[in-house]
């Protein structure tokens, strides 16, 4: 099967909508399937795997991204050959996948990853409230009756694409995550090396420090235990446009001595930092389906965190972690405390979390994809057939 991935951003850009590209592509290939990823970017960028095809756009500052509203056309001709396009972004590569590949009835299949209501209050707080919503409401329904087949990557984001109005079919398929590295007989970093000791309790948060990740409100939250509890730490592991303000906010409630900005870490010592750390916590309200919380969960970790999709619907509270409803900061403070001092439940909600984490294995989830594949091609397929060749057809069975 030839599958074209279609994003707005791709590497070197770091995201969960990136590392799950990256992902199922390696997996469908080791399956025999022929994945290409159709982005944008510099064409002198030298990608370190093959089958990435870039067109021209222009940069949005240091973003990452690349503006541009068509393909080149050695682009478009080998997306309109793919048995099946997967659209990671419904604006760009929405578009570009309806104006390219409609017309040719290549299926078009759309995951919808993201909480673009909420990026839009995080990114552009000068929008007039409701104003994002609004623009969305208009938006998703029509794209997606122009595609072939909605997936949702949690029950949560489902309920959200319903509240925008989207009234066709929305399948239900969690992004995989490859839980392998986490499991087994990890070896845990040395906790001296951050300035740590055998006795203190390490909470750790892996991913972009992003204003849309609401790492204020965990600071608060730490800040109020930490009062408490001594042997406390934070590790955030990551990078993003908000770390500078991140780190000031450290300095003004003086607890710098147990707050770690690690910064980016390559993907292969993330097993380790987990392994080190007692909890995974995250205050984030944006997540469709939290790849980093998995590998959380797969490393042993009970997760802390608020109900929202994605969070909700991947942590059963009590069991595999705590949750809290809404940003209560009082009731989130409470169970951050009892996941510091009740050492025997921390250990059971982490053995949970690590057997609850299989249900996302790449393996799995790589499978229903692959089945919904089948089935929007063999639908598209008999859609190819036009009304002549029915009748024909029919009179032909008389015969």
């Amino acid at each position: 099967m030839r599958i074209g991935m279609m994003a707005d951003v791709y590497k070197p850009h770091v995201s969960g909508i990136t590392n799950y590209i990256a992902l199922n592509k390696t997996y469908l290939q080791q399956q025999g399937h022929e994945v290409y990823v159709f982005t944008f970017g510099d064409e002198g960028y030298e990608d370190d795997e093959p089958r990435i095809i870039r067109s021209v756009g222009m940069p949005l500052l240091d973003t990452g991204y690349y503006l541009s509203l068509r393909y080149s056309p050695s682009a478009r001709r080998l997306l309109q050959t793919m048995d099946v396009v997967h659209v990671h972004h419904p604006f760009l590569s929405g578009s570009l996948a309806i104006r390219y590949c409609k017309p040719y009835n290549v299926p078009i299949v759309f995951t919808n990853h993201t909480r673009y209501d909420l990026y839009a209050q995080a990114y552009l707080p000068s929008l007039p409230e409701g104003v994002g919503e609004t623009a969305l409401q208009v938006y998703l329904p029509t794209f997606c009756r122009l595609v072939d087949l909605v997936i949702s990557p949690s029950p949560g984001m489902r309920e959200v694409l319903l509240k925008f109005g989207v009234d066709v079919p929305i399948e239900v398929v969690p992004n995989g995550v490859d839980v392998r590295p986490f499991l087994g007989d990890v070896q845990p970093r040395d906790r001296a090396e951050f300035g740590l000791s055998a006795q203190d309790v390490i909470l750790i948060y892996t991913g972009r420090l992003g204003p849309e990740k609401n790492l204020p409100f965990l600071l608060r939250s730490f800040g109020g235990a930490v009062q408490a509890f001594d042997h406390l730490a934070l590790l955030l592991v990551g990078d993003g446009s908000e770390r500078d303000n991140l780190q000031d906010r450290v300095r003004v409630m003086d607890i710098g001595d147990r707050v770690r900005f690690i910064g980016m870490v390559p993907y292969d010592q993330l097993p380790g930092l987990l392994a080190m750390a007692d909890a995974f916590v995250t205050a984030s309200v944006t997540e469709v389906h939290p790849l980093s919380m998995i590998e959380a969960m797969a490393a042993g970790l009970p997760v802390l965190g608020i109900q929202s999709p994605g969070v909700g619907d991947t942590i059963e509270d009590g069991e595999t972690g705590f949750i809290v409803a809404d940003q209560d900061l009082a009731a989130y403070t409470a169970k951050l405390i009892r996941l510091v001092t009740q050492h025997k439940l921390r250990r059971q909600m982490g053995d949970r979390a690590r057997q609850a984490s299989q249900v996302f294995a790449i393996e799995n989830t790589t499978s229903m994809m692959l089945e919904q594949y089948h089935h929007v091609i063999a639908r598209v397929a008999d859609r190819r057939i036009g009304i002549g060749t029915r009748i024909r057809r029919f009179m032909e069975s008389f015969r």
